[in-house]
């Protein structure tokens, strides 16, 4: 039963074991003593969304963690009190979680297979406490790791690979096939990676930098000149040689240029 109800959630039980501890050795390796998680000898981590347990096992071997997770789903938690009841289980929506009551005033990793249909929300969830988050590990479907992790100038790069890649450095771990799930999903999961990079701030209205971002890239075939022309009521875009790219083609550096290149009309 508790298979239905992380399906019904867009998850699938992962069932591989060697996958799982790959995962959670993926996690390991960026977790040391001296990591901006630590706490006294232990660094710490959240679950979000453990479901049945496929990476609660190995992450409660690691005794150098304090480990915690988030789930919503009422028999999931059941069964995680059953199996592991030495693991704090908050009964919450990571997407609405505060983190101070998780873990107050702290920073803090999170790993997860994250359901499919959310994956996305996650990741911006996770920009959104970035100062809070300086690394974390997660299985998505494998084409929106490749979307997370695309450069410029590649078909996937998109609204999610700017945003993210604007504040952590993202690094595409390996491939997890369909038949290491419970029911087989019909598409092939990855494993991604990701660190804080250096940034401090963006150097241009955060707000805008987004608009911005977004709006090209919902005509992305057009040039930024004419993809952002819906902005023209509220900014006039000054003459630079970005404005005759396609969104595509800009990295993160370029679309904090383009930004400083609208103004307040």
């Amino acid at each position: 039963m508790y298979v239905r109800a992380k399906k019904a959630l867009g998850q699938h039980f992962l069932h591989d074991g060697e996958k799982a501890r790959a995962i959670v050795q993926s996690l390991m390796d960026a977790v040391s003593p001296d990591s901006p998680v630590a706490y006294g000898g232990k660094s710490n981590v959240l679950e979000v969304g453990p479901g049945t347990g496929a990476l609660t096992k190995y992450l409660l071997e690691e005794r150098n963690i304090t480990l915690k997770a988030v789930e919503i789903d009422s028999e999931s938690i059941e069964f995680l009190h059953t199996m592991y009841p030495e693991l704090p289980v908050i009964r919450a929506d990571f997407l609405k979680l505060d983190p101070d009551s998780i873990f107050p005033g702290m920073q803090f990793c999170i790993i997860g297979n994250f359901p499919y249909n959310i994956s996305s929300q996650i990741f911006f969830r996770i920009i959104d406490y970035r100062d809070r988050i300086p690394f974390a590990v997660g299985m998505v479907q494998k084409e929106v790791a490749e979307r997370l992790a695309s450069p410029p100038g590649c078909k996937a790069y998109g609204i999610l690979s700017v945003l993210l890649q604007a504040w952590y450095d993202i690094e595409y771990l390996f491939t997890v096939e369909p038949s290491a799930f419970t029911p087989p999903p019909k598409v092939r999961s990855a494993v991604i990676r990701i660190r804080r990079n250096g940034r401090k701030s963006l150097d241009c209205d955060g707000a805008l930098f987004k608009r911005v971002i977004k709006t090209a890239f919902n005509q992305r075939r057009k040039t930024i000149r004419n993809s952002t022309k819906q902005l023209a009521g509220e900014y006039t875009l000054e003459d630079t040689p970005l404005s005759e790219m396609r969104p595509e083609q800009l990295s993160v550096e370029q679309f904090i240029e383009l930004t400083n290149k609208f103004k307040h009309l």
